[in-house]
């Protein structure tokens, strides 16, 4: 029989309701959620009658609990680094939401405070264990595209927003809302732990915050694929999510399902180099043209697949059960932070508009 998990959860907002106290009530077999804490009323009297819990108005109460194993930091976004520092320090294990911090200096913290506790901080970045996404890196790793030359992340539609998550002082905007997922799938399937060359492009249009809706973001590295990430509320015609060109061909994931095409080189027609005109059949002047034979692919998720989510828990079981290493490491959310400083340093508010 597993062990089961004692879970508190900080925030009963989108994140800790929605997210993760709805997966780990359905996972009761690994974790059993025995307290919450909220400021509103309402929510700590709904997780009393969802969970079966007890409940605390502030995080310093559920902090004083002694049956919890890990702590759930679904705080507003501000909140991440400061009450996340207060549980490792009270002995807990931490899954931090998205975003961890807003600068390298507040990652800096938590890796130090981690390593004096001797506990487990670990960072939601769920969206690596999309079946879609997992199958993308598979075949990328098989090197069946051949050595890839560009990377594309679009996380886009065309939306406006006015919640709390469109202001600044609150750590929001579509690179700290969005981003982290963004960034995380390209920078894991870049595949290298330095930090690239960051070229990026914040702006303004359709919230109703001060923070930034539109993201364009450039990353490139000796020796490595160049990498494009977009993350926009403007696009009024989002197409694929993730593209990848490569010498040998390329994929596609237009959201449902991934494509990739293949090149086996010795199928094609044999060539070489000339620098004498080229002919057609009838001896006119011709362009370089051929058919070439592609080997082409696609793959769509089971009907009954795992969420993102429930394989992230499980996860995270498997390191708090069985020593596990974590696959989401804090170095890995350094290097994230770390682009999505840069980007936020190139682009001060006083460069962004106003929006319309």
């Amino acid at each position: 029989m597993e062990k089961v998990i004692k879970v508190g959860i900080i925030g009963q907002g989108r994140s800790g309701r929605n997210i993760h106290g709805e997966t780990l009530h359905r996972m009761r077999r690994k974790f059993e959620i025995v307290g919450i804490s909220d400021q509103l009323i309402a929510r700590r009297e709904r997780a009393k009658h969802e969970y079966g819990c007890r409940t605390y108005a502030t995080p310093a109460q559920l902090l004083k609990q002694t049956d919890i194993d890990l702590i759930v930091n679904a705080s507003p976004s501000r909140l991440h680094v400061p009450l996340s520092l207060q549980a490792l320090a009270a002995g807990f294990h931490v899954l931090c939401e998205k975003p961890l911090a807003r600068s390298v200096q507040e990652v800096d913290q938590v890796i130090k405070a981690q390593k004096k506790s001797d506990k487990v901080m670990a960072v939601f970045q769920n969206r690596r264990y999309g079946a879609e996404f997992q199958k993308i890196k598979k075949v990328l790793d098989s090197g069946v595209l051949g050595r890839p030359l560009l990377i594309k992340v679009a996380y886009n539609n065309f939306s406006r927003r006015w919640d709390w998550q469109t202001m600044r002082k609150h750590y929001g905007g579509s690179l700290l809302n969005t981003g982290p997922h963004a960034v995380d799938q390209a920078l894991h399937l870049l595949g290298s732990d330095g930090m690239p060359k960051v070229t990026s492009h914040l702006d303004r249009a359709n919230t109703f915050g001060d923070a930034e809706d539109h993201v364009k973001i450039f990353l490139q590295g000796k020796g490595l694929p160049s990498v494009d990430i977009e993350i926009s509320s403007c696009s009024a015609f989002p197409s694929v999510t993730t593209e990848i060109y490569a010498t040998q061909g390329g994929l596609q994931h237009d959201g449902s399902r991934v494509c990739w095409r293949y090149l086996k080189r010795r199928a094609q027609p044999t060539r070489t180099l000339t620098e004498t005109p080229i002919e057609n059949a009838d001896g006119l002047p011709a362009y370089c043209r051929e058919e070439l034979k592609w080997n082409d692919r696609t793959w769509q998720p089971p009907k009954r697949t795992k969420t993102s989510e429930k394989k992230y828990y499980d996860m995270l079981h498997r390191v708090l059960t069985q020593g596990d290493a974590l696959e989401v490491t804090l170095p890995q959310v350094r290097q994230q932070v770390a682009v999505m400083e840069e980007c936020h340093r190139q682009n001060p508010p006083s460069k962004m508009s106003k929006g319309e």
